[in-house]
């Protein structure tokens, strides 16, 4: 009889086992194990969705084009985030940076090995083309990989004078190190195009977003001929300031590096040895000195970014348009109410004539012009709104919206976010990058950002629902949530206004726009 009640344990323990998917093999829930090109990976389990993190895809030396990653022969623990780029920001802890480990990326999905084919989405970090990190928890993919069933891939790859150093002119060695920064993201598209099918993936359907100096990137790859055939579809956020740096500018800046160092064309070995703080000193004086301090609001960049050298970069995007070989590209981009703007929505008593008398100090006899034309624009605007409207980055987008629509037939979908955060204490408005928690569905991970609000989840349920739908179908309709969105034309304006009521609206600020920064 004992014999009898232990081999019915056994059988009962056996068939928990198999229920809860509590098997060791590769594969399994407790045990997700992937093959890639270089070796085999082992990842996490939670909530339906698999999680890889700090994948090795590449290895480089500085201020040379990456290289293939070393393989490995045991299975590779990729549970925790790897190091990410050298650079000097008091948000990222240095021990959590590394020149030669950085080069590493994230996937989350609900499917490995199954033989499924998942749309992937590729996020590309913000900071503009300095600082940043793809490990930041309000782009954890696990949500949008769990709602819609897609595979969320991040990427670190070098930033700042690391990455953006032009050195071509102490010879054909360094022909390409001014962009060795976005060759970093063109080889992780190779990693992706090559093993993304075993995270459940479909190479042949990849979408790149990025967000800031991530839309930079987004619209960076659209000009450069490597990395045609790597990505079908395109999301830019709040990304589409202009880059000078051009071949003549980024060699300039190269030498006057090196004579910060006090090193000649001959020595430039010799960067190798130095620590990178010498450098981005070096870097820092070289752009003070041939560019001065750069301005708040500026709508350009000059320094350590992608440099049009006619080969590796075609041409700078957003000049206005992109490189034809990505006219069948389609793309969604957009911007926020406020982005960098400094707000008056902290001053909650600020009366119309006080905002006037602030107003007459940059619009002169004007002033009137401008609010009746706001008043067009934004019909229930408030007196802090007047003095809290983004100048830079929706001036910008539209005039890329209208060259984009005339270039190519592919779908062009415009939006803006003109939900305000109810956090008191950002009183910003909707300021620059709170639409990342929203559009990943990751509100809770931001919360000093987006609140707790019932509004918050319902808005960032429309919103990454729309990037979902994108990310599948190159179209961001959400039937039953969102009304009619029309792709964009110059004639229809047709934009997509995100807030507590989304709507369509059409051209709706476009003379108010042209009356802020009259542009070409």
């Amino acid at each position: 009889m004992r014999h009898f009640k232990n081999f019915m344990l056994f059988l009962m323990v056996a068939g928990v086992c198999c229920i809860s998917g509590c098997k060791t093999k590769a594969g399994s829930t407790l045990e997700p194990i992937v093959k890639t090109t270089f070796g085999e990976v082992r990842g996490s389990y939670s909530d339906t969705v698999y999680a890889f993190k700090g994948i090795p895809y590449a290895k480089a030396e500085r201020f040379m084009p990456p290289q293939d990653p070393d393989a490995w022969d045991n299975v590779l623990e990729c549970k925790n985030f790897g190091f990410v780029a050298k650079q000097i920001v008091p948000w990222i802890p240095d021990s959590t940076q590394d020149e030669k480990k950085l080069f590493n990326l994230n996937v989350w999905t609900q499917g490995i090995n199954d033989g499924k084919k998942r749309p992937v989405m590729v996020w590309l970090h913000g900071g503009g083309f300095h600082v940043g990190s793809s490990n930041d928890p309000m782009t954890y993919g696990q949500a949008l990989a769990k709602k819609g069933d897609i595979v969320v891939v991040s990427v670190n790859h070098r930033l700042n004078i690391l990455g953006f150093l032009d050195l071509s002119a102490c010879g054909e060695k360094y022909a390409q190190s001014a962009n060795v920064g976005m060759l970093d993201i063109v080889k992780a598209l190779q990693w992706v195009k090559n093993n993304i099918e075993n995270f459940g993936g479909n190479p042949s359907d990849v979408t790149i977003v990025g967000e800031s100096g991530g839309g930079g990137k987004v619209g960076t790859l659209m000009c450069m001929p490597a990395a045609k055939g790597l990505f079908h579809k395109a999301i830019i956020q709040s990304g589409t300031l202009i880059n000078t740096m051009n071949k003549e500018k980024s060699q300039s800046l190269g030498l006057a590096v090196l004579e910060n160092l006090g090193l000649k064309k001959e020595d430039v070995q010799k960067l190798d040895t130095i620590s990178y703080l010498a450098l981005v000193k070096a870097g820092n004086d070289a752009i003070a000195k041939i560019a001065g301090p750069r301005k708040p609001g500026s709508p350009t960049m000059f320094g350590f970014a992608p440099s049009a050298d006619g080969v590796v970069l075609i041409q700078q995007p957003f000049s206005p348009g992109f490189a034809d070989f990505s006219k069948d590209i389609p793309l969604m981009m957009g911007s926020t109410f406020n982005e960098l703007m400094p707000t008056a929505y902290a001053d909650k008593k600020l009366t119309l004539e006080q905002a006037k008398q602030r107003l007459a100090k940059e619009y002169g006899n004007k002033t009137e012009q401008y609010i009746k034309l706001f008043a067009k624009a934004y019909p229930d605007y408030t007196p802090q709104d007047l003095l809290s409207i983004d100048k830079v980055f929706r001036p910008y987008t539209i005039r890329t919206a209208d060259a984009r629509a005339k270039e190519t037939s592919a779908p062009l979908y415009m939006y803006l976010l003109a939900w305000k955060s109810p956090v008191d204490s950002a009183s910003k408005g909707a300021f620059h990058g709170l639409d990342i928690p929203l559009a990943f569905n990751n509100v809770d991970m931001r919360t000093d950002w987006t609140s707790t609000t019932p509004e918050a989840y319902k808005l960032a349920d429309k919103m990454s629902s729309a990037w979902i739908n994108f990310i599948k179908t190159a179209n961001p309709n959400v039937e039953g949530m969102l009304p009619q969105w029309e792709p964009y034309t110059a004639q229809n304006g047709a934009t997509m206004y995100f807030d507590n009521e989304c709507k369509i609206v059409n051209n709706h600020d476009r003379e108010l726009m042209q009356f802020i920064k009259p542009l070409e």
